[in-house]
């Protein structure tokens, strides 16, 4: 029976393992053995002295940093939740870097997108330091959890010699981390604004590669500009964007088209007035005809009376059949230069747009009709409003990116004329950069997620497009100034802010939707969880007797935590997503939690006996999982032959993973 520990996954540990599987033959005793693997690499190693590269003061260390397993674990906190048993959102209070490293079995590879607006360190920022020795212990520090005293929240100040080193110290290992949570085809969104954006850039290019780099929005978030320069007022900040691998990515179109470019066909739906694909008929740009079977060329003859075509295959452009221009029918055939060259499609997709309609016959051209009423996102994200096609119904679209729109938002939701948080980011901004997926019930993860606009954006969207969309959001909970607007209003921290913005904008999207069908599916609820240290108590060696180390230990969790609180504890060791389903179940008197209906057991009671394993056994029946898994208290066992025994029954029903805590 395997024992679990205090510690979240040890990435390097996963990472020596995934290298053994491909290249086994430098390993030797367990360990790598490099002039092995440069003989294996060969030409792909660069050996040479100097060599580009991205350099500063801890970066050492703030690699390392990304790798070290984190002590830690995150509590559920319900009463500061909002439809628990339902909802499929998180809420997660906590140092971001702690959090992503407790994520990394759970969430790896599941998220689609990860939008994040972390400190533009322009002098004011908060900057969280981290502790390569204690990180957790550094953060009960700064959030004000261990000493009473408190510790005061200083800033980046250019002035204090390391400005942008310490703010890449700060960055990297969080997107190193949070790299490997994006699934194959996701992306990353990152707001910044001139002080760090070439810093972002590099690290961001060391990362995630500069082949998957996808584009650099510039925003106008500020169109009046700021009054802060003697020489350009800035009215934009950007938007970096990185796919995890490019060319497994795709963006659709996702900003509608005027109206004043689109016009009805003779179906009455609505078609782009210019810019439409030849088809058939003299083309410059396609290719000669090499192979005359080939699906791509062939000669098209309409008969507009009777709507009727042909398609023939002909080897000669004087090669007509004069039987069908004599019954009325035109001829089109795709040619250059008095030659064949291929059609823009094969037969089958001819015959199918066809059939759709969705073809203009023109005198001497065939065009294929543009329905597409949206077009691709530029890299210039201006605040405009203009009659758009939507839906096939023209509409009043309006793109507001505006800082002070947000602002407006704000204080709509807290009812209130006064500033509860500032510079809040634009519901517009992150529903524009959520639509260009195509899948409406993605997941998207928000690092830094201040007064919780991304969680906003989401329920609003998925309000507007009936979409499933889930958020996760991540927010240190930094107090705020007590002369702030929002410490008045009773909010201590800015996850106060965050977490009450949900509740009420959910309540408001529901109540402005109430007439619209399925309103009442919309997901408008949190699960709170709270970073705290692990539930298992680490090995004390201050115990100079062994008598007392084993008295310590009778008891291996740590005194005031709940069983609730060890079972999201083992959740998130074992890789299971914090929204899956819990039920607790009386199995000869004990308490058994089902998690994900029967995907992992779970018992942490005292004197376990056989017959609780052979329930247990028996509730896996019922349930009948694909895999099961169980867990027991380490030293929960009555006797130590009842282990033994019970890993043997397990074993003969099918139940192969049993692990202690």
């Amino acid at each position: 029976m395997g024992k679990m520990n205090g510690y979240s996954l040890d990435i390097v540990k996963e990472n020596v393992e995934k290298l053994k599987e491909i290249f086994p033959e430098v390993f030797c005793e367990n360990k790598i053995d490099f002039e092995r693997l440069q003989e294996v690499l060969g030409e792909y190693i660069d050996d040479t002295d100097e060599r580009y590269r991205f350099e500063w003061h801890g970066k050492s260390k703030a690699i390392r940093m990304a790798q070290t397993p984190s002590r830690g674990t995150l509590r559920p906190c319900k009463e500061e939740s909002k439809n628990w048993n339902t909802t499929e959102n998180l809420y997660i209070e906590g140092d971001n870097l702690e959090v992503l490293k407790l994520l990394q079995k759970s969430y790896q590879n599941k998220i689609k997108m990860i939008y994040i607006d972390p400190p533009y360190n322009t002098g004011n920022d908060f900057l969280y330091k981290d502790n390569y020795k204690d990180n957790l212990k550094n953060y009960f520090e700064v959030t004000g959890q261990v000493d009473d005293e408190g510790n005061k929240i200083s800033t980046n100040s250019e002035a204090g010699g390391r400005y942008h080193t310490n703010w890449l110290n700060m960055m990297y290992p969080r997107l190193k981390l949070a790299k490997n949570l994006l699934c194959d085809d996701g992306v990353i969104f990152i707001s910044i604004d001139d002080n760090e954006v070439e810093s972002l850039k590099k690290i961001c290019n060391e990362i995630f590669g500069e082949e998957n780099f996808i584009s650099l929005l510039s925003i106008e978030n500020n169109p009046k500009g700021r009054k802060n320069s003697n020489f350009i007022s800035v009215s934009n900040e950007y938007c970096l964007i990185y796919a995890k691998n490019k060319g497994l990515s795709y963006f659709v179109e996702n900003v509608p088209k005027p109206a004043s470019d689109m016009g009805k066909d003779e179906n009455g739906n609505y078609v782009h007035n210019s810019g439409k694909r030849v088809l058939v008929g003299e083309n410059k740009f396609n290719d000669k005809v090499s192979n005359f079977t080939s699906e791509k060329h062939y000669s098209v003859y309409y008969n507009a009376k009777i709507n009727d075509v042909i398609l023939k295959n002909e080897i000669s452009l004087d090669e007509i059949d004069k039987k069908l221009i004599a019954n009325g029918y035109i001829r089109y055939c795709s040619y250059f230069n008095n030659e064949f060259v291929l059609n823009t499609y094969s037969k089958s997709r001819f015959k199918e747009l066809f059939k759709k309609g969705a073809l203009d016959f023109k005198s001497d051209k065939i065009y294929e009709k543009n329905y597409n009423t949206s077009v691709r996102l530029k890299s210039l994200v201006v605040n405009k409003e203009y009659k758009a096609i939507v839906n096939n119904q023209e509409v009043n679209y309006k793109l507001d990116v505006k800082t002070t729109s947000a602002g407006d938002v704000l204080k709509e939701i807290f009812h209130d004329d006064k500033k509860v948080f500032p510079n809040s980011k634009n519901i517009g901004l992150i529903k524009l950069l959520i639509t260009l997926f195509e899948k409406k019930d993605i997941t998207i993860l928000d690092l830094f997620s201040g007064s919780a606009t991304t969680a906003h954006a989401v329920m609003k969207l998925n309000a507007e497009d009936t979409g499933n969309r889930k958020f996760v959001m991540v927010q240190l909970p930094e107090p705020t100034d007590e002369k702030s607007e929002a410490y008045k209003a009773g909010y201590k921290n800015i996850c106060e802010i965050g977490k009450e913005r949900i509740r009420r904008a959910g309540d408001k999207i529901v109540e402005e939707n109430k007439d619209k069908e399925g309103i009442e599916d919309l997901d408008i609820g949190f699960k709170v969880f709270k970073l705290d240290s692990s539930n298992i108590k680490p090995w004390n060696p201050e115990f100079e007797d062994i008598a007392d180390r084993l008295d310590e230990m009778v008891d291996n969790f740590v005194p005031g935590r709940t069983e609730e609180d060890v079972v999201y504890e083992i959740m998130l060791k074992y890789g299971i997503y914090l929204t899956y389903p819990i039920e607790a179940r009386k199995v000869c008197g004990k308490k058994v939690f089902s998690v994900g209906y029967g995907a992992l057991i779970i018992c942490l009671d005292d004197e376990i006996t056989l017959d609780v394993v052979n329930g247990i056994v028996d509730l896996k029946n019922e349930l009948n999982p694909e895999i099961c898994r169980v867990v027991f208290k380490d030293n929960g066992f009555k006797k130590d032959s009842v282990k033994v025994n019970a890993i043997e029954i397990l074993k003969r029903n099918n139940i192969n993973e049993v692990m202690s805590i």
